[in-house]
């Protein structure tokens, strides 16, 4: 199997497995397609890339060369955009339950925040006063390819109601804040565009309340992420021209019929950008037959953990076949792929069917590239794999796999156990 133009086997061989392979040109390519898009519906459009799908500096400074904005959610995403070029002025922060020594940083760094809460809102301005402060309202609708993926509507913890949104407002207009943004994410992995549209429309009603009642403008609108990629090889994804002819679409109309101005429209991509640009290579090292097959390899959800957390699919390849002609002349087994951890939910797929396996076989998941390294851990005290970028016949490692000494140099014996 070829990927952005190496020979994957060949990448397991230099780098050892389990292995992150990332492909540059996929993620420009998904960046500019989703940009054309939009900007082919309304001049004034910001795209804030999630970082917290893939918070690798090489990802970031690709998309930062192509013009990206950043949604960062953590201090430390912040201090990664700066490390690659970014500015304070091209992030936006969005997360809940955010604490007073962090509030403080993004303050004294200059970073836009979309406020979660009255709280939030309160300890901010007692704090200090920005320039420019959004709130994150949510509007009653949510949706997401998992439960915990729904991050709007009823009973959600994300975002204020409209009432408290704008007394957030008023708070922030009396302290001295002179701009302003709006801001609602949904939820993650979503195919249809009715959930953006309905989600906006309430959005822009909330929008035109507080201008109304606050009397304030909005310099941006921010529309969240969300977009998600088909996974399975039968699944479709979000015919991006056919999202931004309606999203856009409502959007203009309404920023005309509400006498909202001209405001820049904004999104935070994180999944639909970076999702299907990345594979992880791992490596067979048990076959076993009980009940059911058993193919052990050594990637586990220490590795990637979807399919534990969140009963993901990932499509598996197996990379060691020569060609198309040979693995469909090779008989298929039913498998559960497993990992090296003794839990029962360690694995990476269940009754997937494969060409029949033999130890030493390299498997590649794909479409890992969101939420893969992101969501790995050192559980059982294994070190995190390495990531390589490869662009067209090129590649380079851009991080290292940790070692053991990685896992303890934080640590230390107390005193009176010595």
């Amino acid at each position: 199997m070829i990927f952005g133009g190496v020979p994957c086997e060949r990448l397991a061989e230099e780098f050892g497995t389990p292995l992150w392979v990332i492909d540059e040109e996929r993620i420009r390519s998904n960046y500019r397609r989703l940009k054309h898009a939009l900007t082919a519906n309304y001049r004034e459009v910001r795209i804030y890339y999630a970082a917290k799908a893939n918070t690798s500096l090489s990802v970031l400074g690709i998309l930062r060369q192509e013009g990206a904005c950043l949604d960062v959610a953590s201090p430390c995403e912040v201090s990664a955009g700066l490390k690659v070029g970014y500015r304070p002025e091209q992030m936006s922060f969005t997360c809940p339950n955010v604490r007073n020594d962090e509030l403080k940083f993004l303050l004294e760094k200059g970073v836009m925040i979309n406020v979660d809460s009255l709280s939030e809102m309160e300890r901010l301005l007692k704090l200090g006063v920005p320039e420019i402060i959004s709130v994150r309202v949510n509007p009653g609708v949510g949706a997401g390819c998992h439960a915990y993926d729904v991050l709007g509507g009823e009973g959600s913890r994300f975002g204020l109601h409209k009432e408290d949104t704008l007394g957030a407002y008023e708070m922030a207009k009396r302290s001295g804040v002179g701009s302003f943004g709006i801001h609602m994410h949904i939820g993650s992995g979503i195919l249809q565009i009715k959930p953006f549209i309905d989600a906006g429309e309430n959005l822009m009603s909330v929008a035109r309340e507080v201008h109304e009642r606050v009397g304030i403008n909005f310099a941006q609108i921010d529309f969240g992420g969300g977009i998600g990629i088909p996974y399975r090889p039968e699944e479709r994804g979000v015919n991006l021209r056919e999202f931004s002819d309606g999203v856009l679409g409502l959007f203009k109309r309404r920023i005309a019929g509400y006498d909202l101005g001209s405001p820049t429209f904004c999104m935070e991509p994180g999944r639909s950008i970076v999702g299907d640009a990345a594979l992880l290579l791992t490596r067979v090292n048990t076959i076993k037959t009980a009940s059911k097959n058993f193919l052990g390899v050594d990637a586990g959800f220490n590795t990637l953990v979807r399919p534990a957390l969140y009963g993901a699919y990932h499509h598996i390849i197996t990379t060691t076949k020569e060609s198309d002609e040979e693995a469909h002349d090779v008989c298929e087994e039913t498998y559960d792929v497993v990992g090296p951890l003794c839990e029962g939910s360690d694995f990476l797929a269940k009754d997937r069917k494969l060409p029949k396996a033999k130890e030493g076989d390299l498997l590649a998941v794909l479409d890992v590239g969101a939420y893969g390294y992101a969501m790995s851990s050192s559980y059982i005290s294994r070190p995190r794999a390495p990531e390589v970028l490869v662009r067209g016949g090129k590649y380079e490692l851009i991080r290292e796999r940790e070692e053991p000494n990685d896992l303890l140099n934080h640590q230390k014996i107390a005193s009176w156990l010595e």
